[in-house]
């Protein structure tokens, strides 16, 4: 799976679409949802050039607007031949209601069965997880009331996904629904950041970080705290991980970090790279010049003295 927060590079070095890309596999053919969007063809437009630009084979678009469309068996098999799902942001809820039981939903699950990649962006990061984050209010201690859950796809169980993390300061909602549901783990994405989730490995990649909650074995006032006041939560266990960290979802434990390289520094050992296999070629091709024997006046027994040209 790969999730992103929402707001990725699409302009610039466009990082994780590019990756999205590459793990797609070689010309891949991607199916491009944007059933949560209000922008129409603008949104089709533009994912379909950023992924033909990055070395996509094929873009088709497959937009069902209410569940009769997504009841479909005939869109439903479109997906039969995909490499890789990926659903716009926009409306959640909308994209779940229409989506969620239904042939296309089912479709979307056995593309990533059968080893293809699905994920998205916003909205359609939320609804990879079990339950996920329907709507609701942002701020930064966690309240009654502050959010709903509905039902994802179901592709990270007993995982709750939260995007735009902290661009729009999420971090008491995801604790709210966490202290409400301690058996689920809260994972909050920033913006231009991305959970890549294989088997039970998430990643983290981008400019941003993921935030984890754990209340597995945290004391909370959930279940008796009234209207939207404050939930107390103690004993809570919060990771914080950077591009480059991998985490293990089963075991709920940092697996290991590797800082990346700044941009910058790849630039620099790209071009030295580059300029020292331009210098490699050039002794390659002044070695195998033509050898031109130097006249002497040694003797018979000395050796032959030689110049390259």
């Amino acid at each position: 799976m790969f999730v992103i927060g929402g707001a990725e590079d699409k302009a610039g070095r466009r990082e994780l679409l590019q990756r999205f890309v590459r793990l797609a596999g070689p010309n891949p053919r991607i199916a491009l949802v944007p059933t949560a969007s209000t922008l129409g063809d603008e949104v089709v437009e533009l994912y379909d050039a950023l992924f033909r630009r990055l070395g996509a084979g094929d873009v088709v678009a497959l937009r069902p607007q209410n569940r009769a469309e997504a009841q479909d068996r005939v869109l439903a098999k479109e997906l039969d031949d995909i490499d890789a799902v990926f659903m716009t942001g926009g409306n959640q809820l909308k994209l779940a209601s229409v989506c969620v039981g239904t042939a296309f939903g089912r479709g979307i699950v056995d593309v990533h069965a059968r080893g293809g990649v699905v994920g998205g962006t916003s909205a359609g990061a939320s609804i990879v997880s079990e339950h996920m984050v329907a709507f609701g209010t942002g701020g930064p201690t966690p309240r009654q009331r502050m959010s709903q859950l509905a039902r994802g796809l179901g592709l990270l169980p007993e995982v709750v996904v939260d995007q735009h993390f902290r661009e729009r300061d999420r971090y008491g909602r995801l604790i709210s629904l966490i202290a409400q549901s301690p058996s689920l783990l809260g994972v909050g994405i920033d913006e231009d950041t991305a959970a890549i989730v294989i088997g039970n490995v998430l990643e983290v990649a981008g400019r941003g970080a993921i935030t984890i909650v754990d209340a597995e074995r945290a004391i909370t006032s959930a279940p008796t705290a009234r209207g939207s006041r404050p939930i107390l939560v103690s004993g809570a266990v919060v990771h914080t991980l950077p591009a480059g960290a991998r985490f293990d979802l089963d075991t709920r434990a940092l697996l290991d970090y590797a800082e990346p390289m700044p941009p910058a520094e790849l630039a620099e050992i790209a071009a030295t790279e580059t300029g020292m296999r331009r210098l490699a070629r050039r002794i390659a091709r002044e070695d195998a010049g033509p050898v031109r024997r130097k006249t002497s006046s040694r003797g018979p027994d000395d050796e032959a003295s030689t110049d390259q040209s």
